[in-house]
């Protein structure tokens, strides 16, 4: 029955032994991975359904149960095991030689490991300390582990909980806890959205330009069609087009991919939720992204209050404040800075900040910079700053007051960017001069400018209606919510090859 690759001596003695035990099992013509094993009741139900007992009670009840072996002690003629499930429900198995006999109970001891999946069958019981527990009569092995699990009280590096998610799973509530707050988070979402009259749809995920945002893209090749072909860096310009085909309020939940650095809030892969609203301007953009953050808070902890994993709570109630990107940096500096201030003049003031100005910058990029230097303690928020320089947002439009900045806005909360909103740059004239300009930015050499999409500028001479845009990172969003970092709200984020 065996099928080695690998030569067991020269495996650690855990793994080696338990290979051992696996080869044992099928000497013995015991399957240690069954196509299924008895289970009439999830140990969730069970306890649920058996709350009430009293203490040294039997049942009469018989139930198949299964779960993971986290907790074993071995010990003369009465056993005890705690069983896990995927939802992190515990239950005790007990084992008893007068119950089991010798020779299953002799089994159990020898062939039962740490970390296996077991099916335990046996009356309903509570022991005499008032604990649910199966009185074993039999049980079956359902997947015979060859690993170790790390032990419990010594905690796992961020590092081993991301590369090894299936383990942190297993081991950590935490984990756990995220896995299932996430599509709470999800389904709040849609509902916020649903409720509002919007509608999702799908964009492509593979397309021939980049576009909808300044980034650097994943390139790959399609065979059928001998064309290269990018990774989505974002769904803008094909929802728009879903506005001009007359989806008036629409939106995605999409996976976007940027060829950028990795930190504690950026991953090369990550879900973001973008939205158009005809009609709608930046201000009316700021309160759906307020309120859709609230009822996702609210949907997850009952209230707007939300608790993080380190014992903080954070208060996303209520309205919140709105500053000027340029009145910041002007306060920031001790000195006006506005739309007009020369590039010369920024420069200057990024030497003093200790800002490495790269040659390729743009004035609105640089301010960006200085902005992010200065910004300080205000940016903890939630905070939207509004009115970004224009010539970083081709897609905006410009203010309806003001000139050289954009009718756009970024939410700040905990320190990091989590949404960003427009009054939507609808005049294609215009919009082609700002792509043309972007496309001589790519031409120095500025890997993030975007191409001129010529069909996204069709679509637009077509006639799109006056609107509002948003886009939020949902990683960044449970960030918010949690306090932890994207790697932590990522299920299965990329990381570096082992060595």
């Amino acid at each position: 029955m065996s099928d080695r690759t690998e030569d067991v001596d020269d495996l650690p003695e855990q793994l080696r032994i338990r290979r051992e035990k696996r080869e044992n099992l099928f000497a013995r013509g015991i399957e240690p991975y069954p196509v299924s094993v008895p289970r009439t009741s999830t140990l969730k139900e069970l306890r649920e359904r058996h709350s009430t007992l009293a203490i040294d009670v039997a049942t009469g009840i018989t139930e198949s149960v299964t779960g993971r072996v986290i907790f074993k002690r071995d010990t003369g003629k009465l056993c005890f095991a705690t069983l896990r499930e995927g939802d992190g429900t515990e239950l005790q198995a007990m084992f008893s030689l007068d119950k089991v006999g010798e020779a299953l109970l002799e089994s159990w001891k020898g062939d039962v490991d740490l970390g296996d999946l077991v099916s335990v069958t046996g009356e309903v019981i509570t022991s005499k300390r008032g604990e649910l527990s199966i009185l074993a009569a039999t049980y079956a092995i359902a997947a015979k582990t060859l690993r170790p699990l790390p032990v419990e009280h010594k905690p796992l590096s961020e590092e081993t909980r991301v590369r090894l998610r299936y383990v942190d799973l297993i081991v950590r509530p935490e984990a756990r806890e995220m896995a299932r707050t996430r599509p709470t988070v999800m389904r709040s979402l849609r509902e916020s959205f649903q409720s509002r009259g919007f509608i999702e749809v799908e964009t492509p995920i593979l397309q021939v330009m980049h576009g909808g945002a300044t980034a650097r893209p994943f390139k790959t090749k399609s065979n059928a069609y001998d064309i290269d072909l990018f990774l989505r860096i974002a769904p803008e310009l094909f929802l728009k087009r879903c506005v001009v085909g007359g989806i008036e309020k629409v939106f995605e939940i999409n996976r976007n991919f940027r060829n950028e650095g990795a930190d504690s809030s950026h991953s090369p892969e990550f879900a973001m939720i973008e939205t158009y609203w005809s009609y709608a301007d930046w201000d009316a953009m700021a309160t759906l992204t307020r309120e859709l953050v609230q009822e996702s808070a609210k949907a997850i902890s009952g209230s707007h209050v939300v608790s993080h994993f380190d014992g903080r709570e954070s208060d996303l109630g209520g309205l919140w404040p709105e500053r000027d990107f340029y009145q910041v940096i002007s306060e920031g500096l001790g000195q006006e800075v506005n739309p007009e201030t020369s590039f010369k003049d920024l420069q200057s003031f990024a030497s003093k900040l200790g800002i490495k100005v790269d040659p390729n910058w743009i004035h609105g990029k640089l301010a960006e910079e200085i902005f992010e230097s200065v910004a300080g303690d205000l940016l903890k928020g939630p905070i939207f700053i509004k009115g970004y320089p224009v010539d970083t947002s081709p897609l905006v439009r410009g203010h309806r007051s003001r000139s050289g900045i954009a009718e756009k806005w970024d939410l700040y909360v905990d320190g990091f960017e989590l949404a960003t909103g427009y009054s939507e740059l609808v005049d294609p004239v215009i919009q082609r001069e700002r792509l043309v300009e972007q496309a001589k930015l790519a031409a120095k050499g500025d890997l993030e400018a975007m191409q001129v999409d010529e069909d996204f500028l069709r679509a637009m001479e077509f006639g799109m209606p006056p609107m509002g845009g948003m886009g939020m990172g949902v990683d960044r969003l449970l960030m918010a919510l949690t306090g932890l970092g994207i790697r932590e709200t990522i299920l299965f984020p990329l990381v570096k090859l082992e060595d």
